[in-house]
């Protein structure tokens, strides 16, 4: 027996706070900044505007649920209609379904096993990791900063449309259509204003920013030097030079897989002897060397590195010096002093043209 399709597609909501999701991540494997482990969200049904507070227990979720109503309901002169979650422990607290009941809140819970049933607060959750990975990627930071970085994704969402709703979150939350010029890069350095700077002191220092406070024009800076954040309204930020200097992990590797796979094969030319010329001809390098110190030929077929993948700048080919010519007939590489060889790539190159079905009886 298997599980059923899911293919029902809940009720949307007609007006804010009519129906509002919720869903609880952690703990995470690093504490954020302030011993914090978990977060909590809460999405509107209408306008997808988002709510996030960070925990160090699971049991301070009533609480949140607490200050959020109140807060909302407050800006928007309306109240909570429906409250839908998932059966998790500090949702089916009795607390908490007590609080919903003496407020005249319906609770509507997921079916166990079926996250798909809450499935706003599950994606936002899961949108939310994911922005928060890679702002944390790009970024100089300390992984204990994710609480920061958690709070700056829910901040850029409300603010930036979504195919979910017609407006952005924030102008259907408010009616306020907000903007976007004061949006920074996450993690980028910026000279901050000194407060009271000493004579002969710089007026600035070098911090980074790591968020939007709420309630306040301005930002949030960290000061490595003193591991603090604090929040400040004058700054020069740095993002050209964050994005020019910055490498990706990914391209680092790729560097360095690079470097490796080449080296080898330049590694005939890289320190040229006394006895050995080289000429370059177009875009090839061609290493000489006299005929008393040539070595044995072997096979052309080199499969430790294919040509296709180098540059043309980049392809090396070793010949010997002199009037020395590879045969041109069957009859001289028979004569040759590496007719081994040759038979040996011969072969090779008819089980190849076999294979293939390069030609037609």
């Amino acid at each position: 027996m298997t599980k059923r399709p899911f293919t029902g597609k809940g009720h949307r909501a007609k007006e804010p706070l009519e129906l509002v999701h919720s869903d609880l991540c952690g703990p995470m494997n690093v504490k954020a900044r302030g011993g914090f482990e978990y977060f909590i969200t809460f999405t509107d049904d209408y306008s997808r505007y988002g709510y996030v507070y960070l925990m160090q227990h699971k049991s301070e979720a009533l609480e949140k649920f607490k200050e959020y109503k109140a807060e909302v309901e407050n800006a928007l002169s309306k109240t909570i209609k429906t409250f839908r979650s998932d059966r998790g422990g500090e949702y089916m607290d009795l607390k908490f379904q007590n609080y919903l009941m003496e407020c005249g809140i319906v609770s509507q819970l997921s079916a166990p096993g079926t996250p798909q049933q809450n499935g706003v607060s599950e994606r936002r959750n899961r949108t939310l990791l994911d922005m928060v990975r890679s702002m944390m990627s790009y970024a100089h930071l300390p992984n204990s900063f994710w609480g920061y970085a958690v709070q700056t994704a829910v901040y850029i969402l409300n603010c930036v449309p979504s195919k979910s709703v017609s407006e952005t979150p924030l102008k259907l939350w408010n009616g306020h259509k907000g903007s976007l010029r004061h949006f920074r890069i996450w993690g980028c350095p910026a000279h901050v204003l000194e407060n009271n700077p000493k004579k002969l002191e710089p007026c600035s220092k070098l911090c980074l920013f790591v968020g939007y406070p709420k309630g306040t024009r301005g930002g949030y800076f960290y000061d490595p030097k003193d591991n603090k954040v604090f929040v400040s309204t004058n700054a020069t930020f740095l993002e050209e030079d964050h994005i020019r200097e910055h490498k990706p992990r990914s391209k680092i590797v790729l560097n360095e897989l690079s470097k490796k796979t080449i080296e080898p094969s330049t590694r005939v030319v890289e320190e040229p002897s006394a006895l050995t010329r080289v000429v370059h001809v177009g875009s090839s390098t061609r290493t000489h060397q006299p005929q008393s110190l040539r070595k044995p030929r072997r096979s052309g077929r080199v499969t430790n590195l294919l040509i296709r993948y180098m540059s043309l700048t980049e392809t090396l080919t070793v010949i010997s010096d002199g009037d020395i010519e590879d045969p041109l007939t069957f009859m001289k590489e028979m004569e040759d002093v590496d007719k081994d060889e040759w038979i040996k790539a011969m072969n090779l190159e008819l089980e190849s043209m076999y294979f293939n079905s390069v030609w037609d009886l």
